[in-house]
């Protein structure tokens, strides 16, 4: 007698069922791309220590401090087997700005790890047992591009972005670890950027120093996100009228051009004190707002990690950038 798909029967029929299912309910989530695969050693921790020694960390300290972890994705939280590894896409339509697309909705760690959290009580349901796991989205010593590329996602491209051949690269990355046996979508193995090297040619500071490595010291979003104290002189004419963050090396990239997504999660869409106002209002806005002005205007917003003090210095960086625009056009 045949058993109930995903029920009882054959091991292998039972697991694909699981997966199928479990990849179903991602989508059912929100989430536009998902792939399963092993924990283990990273492919990439050796290209990942070389990144390391040459000093392109910069003050990102909590990096080498958990590079252990990093290299083997066992580690970060012990007992779990498998990840479930999702992206999901923040507008690679919408148009330019003076804030990267990324931040300019609400701080996509806390949409992602409920939707990640929602899916392992689907889990739980669904196999009739507790699973123990832990869901990660920039959260935790976990390489999420490492393990993106060998449950099938995608590509590294030069820019150092994951990309996928149906959505390009405007999409976060998230994971959820889990201690259940799951059958493993292929890695992807090919490189679809050829001879393509428009995004080493357009980054303003010449921060991809060479094709699939960044020095994230001479990186827009890092100086203007990362960077404590002053940002370096040298590089404020470059950073042009960006205020926080840098889309450049992806608006360049002719998989972004031809199947970059539009903006469905209402989440990511644009908050007011952004929405539609071009870099001389926010950054004059910014350098008068209070403190309290700052808590409601981007509450839950991820712009919140370079602080009030932060913005204010990329304010001034970006306003004297549009006066000498204006006097030398």
């Amino acid at each position: 007698m045949n058993a109930a798909p995903g029920v009882a029967g054959s091991d292998e029929a039972t697991q694909e069922r699981i997966e199928t299912l479990i990849k179903a309910q991602c989508y059912a989530l929100g989430f536009d791309l998902a792939g399963v695969t092993t924990l283990g050693p990273a492919a990439t921790a050796n290209k990942f220590d070389e990144w390391l020694e040459r000093g392109f960390a910069g003050e990102m300290a909590y990096i080498p401090r958990t590079a252990e972890k990093r290299r083997d994705s066992r580690l970060p939280f012990e007992g779990t087997t498998h990840a479930i590894v999702v992206a999901m896409n923040y507008g690679g339509r919408e148009p330019s700005g003076p804030v990267a697309r990324y931040a300019r909705g609400d701080d996509y760690h806390d949409v992602m790890l409920d939707r990640l959290t929602q899916l392992h009580r689907w889990i739980e349901q669904h196999v009739g047992h507790s699973v123990a796991g832990k869901p990660y989205v920039d959260t935790g010593p976990l390489l999420e591009r490492d393990l993106a590329r060998r449950a099938g996602l995608g590509w590294f491209g030069k820019n150092t972005t994951l990309i996928n051949p149906r959505a390009g690269s405007f999409f976060f990355l998230g994971a959820l670890l889990v201690d259940l046996e799951l059958q493993s979508d292929p890695p992807f193995v090919t490189d679809h950027c050829g001879s393509c090297h428009r995004c080493i040619d357009a980054c303003p500071t010449n921060a991809l120093v060479e094709p699939h490595v960044l020095d994230s010291t001479k990186c827009i979003s890092y100086l203007t996100i990362e960077q404590k104290g002053e940002i370096p002189a040298e590089f404020h004419a470059a950073i042009g009228e960006l205020l926080y963050g840098c889309d450049i090396c992806q608006e360049v990239c002719p998989w972004n051009e031809k199947f970059a997504l539009p903006l469905r999660e209402e989440a990511f869409r644009a908050r007011p004190a952004i929405a539609g106002k071009d870099a001389r209002t926010v950054a004059g806005e910014l350098l008068v707002m209070s403190d309290d002005e700052f808590r409601i205007a981007f509450r839950n917003s991820p712009m919140k990690r370079a602080k009030l003090t932060g913005l204010k210095r990329n304010a001034k960086v970006v306003l004297r950038n549009v006066a000498e625009h204006d006097a030398h056009p």
